[in-house]
């Protein structure tokens, strides 16, 4: 048993070299034989009236780049071509069973095979590869590219948008009459595609398409694959989307400062200036379309409610900070605002609070359209006159007892009179300069609680539409 073992494992290997060097006699043998009278200029076919037929197949490897600004998608490809050679068949017998022979791909004719939309300005983007002989004429040529190709790139819903990038292959000058294209599969293969960290591949499928161009009668037939895409929007909603809105939210923060800081413009014009600064991150990677990308609205939404809260800032601060020769209230904002906005957005101030305070002692109404200082005018008015008649029943009663005192002491009566008649001019000044500070101090008081109702209305309101915007934008990424 030994011996027979060491016998069969001797004539394996003296006989495979053999084999091997068999094949490659025959091989050399092959090759001079279908080269000799054979050319590469033109189509294989034994009649020239036959069609000769190609079919493709395309294997998308990765997804090298995709340029929205130039409209331009970088792909690396494998394509297939496999077509029949009338001129580069032969028998298996005559060659020692030699089933298939590799040679480099110049040596045969190949079908001129191109992508129409292609965006490469050296068309040197493919490989020079071998290609497979079968023994029956089957020419299969399996032939690696990286292709750019020209997509029309819709960035209306941008970050969250979906496109369609189409590669058409076809001849450049053989017409459907002389050679005819066919689907390998109904769509490309993906099984090897390298993931990519921007796009998601949903799908894409193959479609054979008849042409007829003006400038010819004949058909030209090609090969769609429409490249559908999904961008991942998770890098813009962390680097774009949530900065963007974590500074919208400041904006109605503004109104919650005291008008006396001075910060409240200023801090409105700092996050008009960040928003400004996103804005030009997004318009820079963007094409220049007439249709606006769907971060460029929220932008410019968020930009122009900063900019309204900056401008009713600086109102209600005009209000705020309306001095003593102000006008009153008026008597619909008093009402409208002062009592009913002023509970709605849960504005009240110390006094109000407390039952019994000042504020819930009515104060005297004014009529016709007359301002609060009119109206505590017949108040300080019937002071004046109290304090004249005090004076002069003083005065009566010092006379009173100074009616003994005889002639002498007239003049130092009239001295007396006159002296408590400058006495109660000044009593009457003071007591007119104090009513007319305390009503204007009045009315400073009223224009600030409007002022401040005001910002906290507006406060409210710009929180709920940051917040519906929001919602909005973050929607379409569900």
């Amino acid at each position: 048993m030994k011996m027979a073992r060491g016998c069969f494992v001797a004539f394996l290997l003296l006989f495979l070299p053999a084999c091997q060097s068999a094949h490659g006699r025959y091989a050399h043998k092959l090759l001079k034989d279908l080269l000799t009278n054979y050319t590469n200029a033109l189509r294989p076919v034994a009649d020239t009236d036959h069609v000769i037929n190609v079919t493709l197949q395309v294997t998308l490897s990765q997804i090298i780049d995709m340029d929205e600004r130039n409209q331009i998608l970088t792909t690396y490809l494998w394509v297939r071509q496999v077509w029949m050679d009338a001129f580069l068949a032969w028998k298996k017998d005559d060659y020692d069973g030699l089933d298939t022979i590799r040679i480099p791909s110049s040596y045969v004719w190949r079908p001129d095979i191109v992508l129409y939309n292609s965006a490469d300005d050296e068309f040197s983007s493919s490989m020079e590869t071998n290609v497979v002989l079968r023994h029956d004429g089957q020419v299969m040529w399996d032939q690696p590219a990286i292709t750019k190709s020209s997509c029309s790139v819709d960035v209306a819903f941008f970050p969250f948008d979906v496109q369609q990038c189409h590669l058409t292959f076809g001849s450049w000058t053989h017409n459907g009459n002389q050679m005819d294209l066919f689907n390998a599969l109904d769509s490309a293969d993906l099984a090897d595609f390298i993931h990519n960290v921007e796009w998601e591949v949903l799908g894409m499928p193959a479609k054979k398409n008849v042409i007829l161009y003006g400038c010819c009668s004949d058909p030209y037939p090609d090969i769609t694959f429409t490249l559908h895409l999904k961008r991942r929007s998770s890098f813009y909603i962390f680097n774009l989307l949530l900065p963007c809105m974590m500074i919208s939210f400041l904006a109605p923060l503004g109104f919650y400062l005291p008008a006396d800081s001075g910060e409240k413009v200023s801090l409105g014009v700092t996050v008009l200036l960040a928003l400004t600064v996103f804005q030009l991150l997004v318009a820079e990677s963007m094409p220049p379309s007439e249709s606006v990308p769907l971060i460029g609205k929220y932008y410019i939404a968020t930009m122009t409610m900063v900019t309204a809260s900056t401008a009713l800032t600086i109102f209600i601060m005009n209000i705020h900070h309306c001095g003593p020769e102000g006008r009153p209230v008026p008597a619909w904002a008093e009402r409208f605002i002062l009592k009913y906005l002023a509970r709605v957005c849960f504005v009240y101030e110390p006094a109000d609070e407390r039952p019994g305070g000042p504020a819930s002692r009515k104060r005297p109404e004014s009529d016709g359209g007359k301002c609060n200082g009119e109206a505590r005018g017949g108040d300080t008015s019937a002071r004046k006159d109290e304090a004249s008649v005090a004076l002069d029943e003083g005065g009566d009663a010092a006379d009173g007892q100074r009616s003994g005192g005889g002639a002498a002491e007239n003049r130092k009566e009239a001295c007396a009179c006159h002296h408590h008649q400058g006495l109660r001019r000044n009593v009457e000044y003071i007591a007119n300069a104090y009513q007319d500070q305390r009503a204007a101090q009045l009315r400073m008081g009223e224009w600030k609680k409007l002022a401040k109702v005001m910002d906290r209305f507006f406060m409210w309101l710009f929180f709920l539409m940051v917040f519906i915007m929001s919602l909005l934008i973050l929607g379409k990424a569900v």
